[in-house]
């Protein structure tokens, strides 16, 4: 299992939705008022109730007040009109603000593992596909034996519009590769909304398959949030809150948010980022990414223990 490190000046990871809320906080000006209303009716418009107060893999709630650690899975879902889609990516985080430190796994959407409320092995990807959030929350909660306290669903075609809105974004591409229609050489590429889209989409012509599209997607949202925060202009700002409306949805409240910023933001000073090893195979003619079950393990009690949960509390 490889923990990749970020160095001294890392960049901050974190949603789309609460990096509009950041950039919020800290702006000035006379349309203060105007924003902290539009922020505050944004969110109450992209709630989903998914039925529950807590994960069962807790023994109490956690407590934003008390600096509880968090966990979030952030689910970029591929949806399409009139098609739920699947889950097109899955990365999970763990956020602890007594070590100031957050764990960031990304999961490979063809993981071969039981589907919960299914009772069925499949792809991981596919439980949204047949049970949305709920379904899809409750595997990966199964897979890694670990809470999810909070979920962020991005929809993987907004990501065009989330880029057009901040102006367009600049990456650093390790590959050099052409996808739908679109050349990205190697090294500092700058991408419009659609050119994002077909960066973030490809994988086959990568060696490292599914992991290098996770490192892409991360790469432009981390480049959303850095262009965001330098954002000035009210009608900006609006593209922007228009783009989280129409196409992200939570269970992270406003006051969720606000206590997020003022106790946990001092976590994004250490982040470590894991893949799960495993290898790629054939079931029945049909590709799946079989996790190794060791390491698999130790990263469950690894997360855990970033939760400060034990191995018993969280398997309950």
């Amino acid at each position: 299992m490889r923990t990749e490190k970020k160095p001294k000046k890392r960049k901050k990871v974190l949603t789309i939705i609460l990096s509009i809320i950041a950039v919020f906080i800290v702006s000035t000006g006379g349309y203060a008022f105007y924003l902290w209303n539009k922020a505050t009716s944004t969110v109450a418009n992209i709630q989903e109730d998914i039925g529950r107060e807590k994960s069962d893999k807790r023994q109490k709630k956690a407590e934003f007040k008390e600096k509880d650690p968090i966990s979030v899975l952030l689910m970029g879902v591929d949806e399409r009109k009139g098609d739920r889609g699947r889950s097109d990516s899955l990365i999970y985080m763990t956020v602890n603000p007594n070590t100031k430190s957050m764990n960031m796994v990304s999961i490979p959407r063809d993981t071969y593992t039981e589907i919960i409320g299914k009772g069925s092995m499949d792809k991981i990807n596919h439980a949204y596909a047949f049970g949305g959030t709920e379904m899809a929350i409750n595997t990966v909660e199964h897979f890694l034996d670990v809470p999810v306290d909070y979920f962020v669903k991005v929809n993987m075609e907004s990501f065009k519009d989330i880029v057009d809105s901040v102006g367009g974004v600049t990456v650093n591409n390790d590959l050099t590769f052409s996808y739908g229609g679109d050349d990205f050489p190697k090294g500092e590429v700058t991408l419009n909304g659609d050119e994002a889209l077909n960066y973030t989409r490809m994988r086959y012509e990568d060696p490292r398959g599914d992991f290098g599209r996770q490192l892409r997607q991360r790469q432009i949202i981390q480049a959303v949030i850095n262009k965001g925060a330098n954002i000035s202009s009210i009608t900006k700002f609006g593209d922007m809150f228009k783009v989280v409306e129409n196409n992200v949805t939570t269970n992270l409240s406003f006051d969720n948010m606000w206590d997020i910023q003022s106790n946990y933001k001092d976590a994004i000073s250490k982040l470590d980022q894991y893949q799960i090893k495993g290898k790629g195979t054939k079931i029945n003619g049909i590709y799946y990414y079989v996790p190794d079950e060791t390491q698999q393990t130790e990263l469950s009690n690894q997360l855990k223990e970033h939760l400060e949960l034990s191995s018993h509390t969280a398997s309950k």
